[in-house]
Formats: C-alpha cells, sequence, structure tokens
C-alpha cells in the first residue's frame, strides 16, 4: 500500500461561516477522529489532499500527516470526501486514524485481468461488483483484488468464495455476492433455437 504525506492545520473555530472563509481562502475544512481521541479540526490545501489519494491505492493510501501539532506523524486514511454537486470539488474531508496494529474495513477496487472465453464466444461481461468490502490490518491493504477471468465461460460466474486474497486480507462481502459473470447463450444453445 502507498504511504504518503499531507501537511495540515489544526484550527480552533469550527462551522458554516468558519469552513466557507476557509473554502474562499482555497483551504479545505475536515476533520480528524479515531478511537480514543478527541475529533481534531483542521484545514489543508486541495492540492495536498489529490497527491495524498494520488495513485492507485487511492483513498485507502496511508497517509502520514505533518504539522498539525498533536497530530504530527499520526497516520490516517480518507473515511469520506465530500464534494461539490456542480464542480466536484472538495467540500470537506474526514480523516480516520488508524492504528497500525488494529484490523480496519476499507473498499477495495476489483482488476480483472484477461478476456473471458465467454465474452469470445459473444457473451456480455458482466461486472456486478467494482469493489470489495474488506478487513485486515492498514499496512497490508491491497491497492486492488485482481481476479483472472480468461477461463470465464457463457452463464458462469465468479463469486467472492472463490476469490483468492492476499495473506491476512478477509472479504466481509457475502461469499455467495457474484463479482464478474458472462450473460448470455452458448453456441450451442443458439443453434438449436434458430
Amino acid at each position: 500500500m502507498q504511504q504518503t504525506q499531507m501537511k495540515i492545520e489544526t484550527r480552533s473555530s469550527t462551522g458554516k461561516g468558519i469552513s466557507r472563509k476557509l473554502r474562499a481562502a482555497g483551504r479545505i475544512p475536515g476533520i480528524v477522529y479515531g478511537r480514543g481521541m478527541e475529533p481534531v479540526a483542521i484545514s489543508l490545501e486541495p492540492k495536498a489532499l489529490n497527491a495524498a489519494i494520488a495513485g492507485e491505492g487511492g483513498l485507502n493510501n496511508l497517509i502520514t500527516l505533518e504539522g498539525g501539532g498533536d497530530l504530527d506523524k499520526v497516520v490516517v486514511i480518507v473515511a469520506e470526501i465530500q464534494r461539490d454537486a456542480l464542480k466536484r470539488t472538495p467540500e470537506h474531508v474526514d480523516l480516520h486514524r488508524v492504528n497500525m496494529s488494529e484490523k480496519v474495513r476499507v473498499n477495495v477496487p476489483v482488476s480483472l485481468v484477461g478476456t473471458a472465453a465467454g465474452v469470445k464466444e459473444g457473451g456480455l461481461l458482466d461486472f456486478a461488483h467494482h469493489s470489495l468490502h474488506i478487513e485486515c490490518l492498514p499496512g497490508q491493504i491491497p491497492e486492488h483484488i485482481e481476479i483472472n477471468i480468461a477461463d470465464l465461460k457463457i452463464g458462469h460466474a465468479i463469486h467472492v468464495s472463490e476469490i483468492s486474497f492476499p495473506a491476512g486480507v478477509k472479504c466481509i462481502d457475502n461469499p455467495k455476492t457474484p463479482v464478474v459473470g458472462v450473460l448470455g447463450k452458448a453456441k450451442d444453445e443458439a443453434a438449436a433455437e434458430a
């Protein structure tokens, strides 16, 4: 998992008016929270946030905070980014402090490898779940979960229970959930109907 740094400033005043002033000044208001700590209001530069979540790990990147007083050297992950409905610019960010020895739950994107045999036969790929919910230690968060679909035939699907996860990573989705499948009729069935 990618680990980055992000400069922040703590702030003592909160509320809509203060948040608007911060945004007008080109900063993003936010909050840092976690087990065993009081939530701390912060502000940060949009460039710093974009740099911290850049790369394949995205929101699951481990971020070490810098310049935040008591929050200096604290490791966090992005819990949520609230965005402007039209401009899609960040309006507020929630950062969750993580303990490197305690498991966290995150969503990890699914990456398909290969071309399904069923698609080559005229089937339609049904990519039902683009991400999976996993539980693991923060240092073990994978950037993505790879699923090889080369042998996937028409009428078949790969379920959560059939996916192999890295050591220490546990999927908390329903094991019977289909992640990817191939829809359509096999050539034999299509020929029989014609």
